[in-house]
């Protein structure tokens, strides 16, 4: 069984390593450069596939969380602290305060709308008003509790973060700011979000207006 695990492991790494090595050249000089520790040959590969895995991971789920990124990795907890800490300090990845979570970016890609549109798309609720209100602009918050099944108040909680967060309009009923950026972001990554988010992805061009 201990085997099955530490290969399902490897494999999860490697896949997302080889995103990482594409997406990040200047990654090789972290992983193998003068100042590394003189690992053995297959520690120091199972540190650049972790270090790789990460970059690659967060190429196509920018905005994860720490525990998140630990365990679609199949990371221990001090290994992805290590690994994320040091590719903060070397300008790969960035972070941004999300509440109680700190999430994680690839370096100089987003924006800061997009960072904070990201942290909110990575939470399930928001996500699924963002998603219906790109689907029907008209849709009350009556609509959307019984849409996502959840209350009413519920509802009224996360569009008054979404409105504080720039995302939301409140105005005259519920507009989402910037849609067109918010649902790009859905597109591009909707494989790391859900279902629902997916499903949009397949109507977008349908709900892109284009002028003239």
């Amino acid at each position: 069984m201990g085997d099955d695990v530490d290969e399902s492991k490897r494999a999860t790494l490697r896949r997302f390593a080889a995103l990482g090595t594409a997406g990040a050249g200047s990654l090789a000089k972290l992983t193998g450069g003068a100042e590394a520790e003189p690992d053995s040959g297959a520690e120091a590969g199972e540190r650049s596939d972790a270090r790789d895995a990460i970059v690659g991971y967060l190429a196509t789920t920018p905005g994860a969380h720490l525990s998140k990124v630990r365990d679609d990795l199949q990371l221990a907890t001090g290994e992805t602290q290590y690994h994320v800490r040091d590719l903060v300090s070397q300008g790969v990845i960035e972070s941004r305060r999300d509440g109680d979570y700190r999430r994680f970016f690839p370096a100089g890609r987003f924006d800061e709308f997009q960072q904070v549109a990201l942290g909110y798309l990575r939470r399930d609720t928001p996500r699924g008003m963002l998603v219906e209100l790109l689907r029907d602009p008209d849709a009350t918050g009556g609509d959307l509790a019984a849409e996502l099944d959840v209350s009413r108040p519920t509802i009224s909680k996360y569009a008054g973060q979404l409105e504080s967060a720039g995302l939301l309009s409140r105005e005259d009923g519920y507009a989402v700011e910037r849609p067109e950026t918010v649902l790009v972001l859905l597109v591009r990554y909707a494989d790391s979000f859900d279902e629902n988010a997916a499903s949009l992805a397949d109507e977008a061009a349908d709900l892109v207006a284009f002028d003239g």
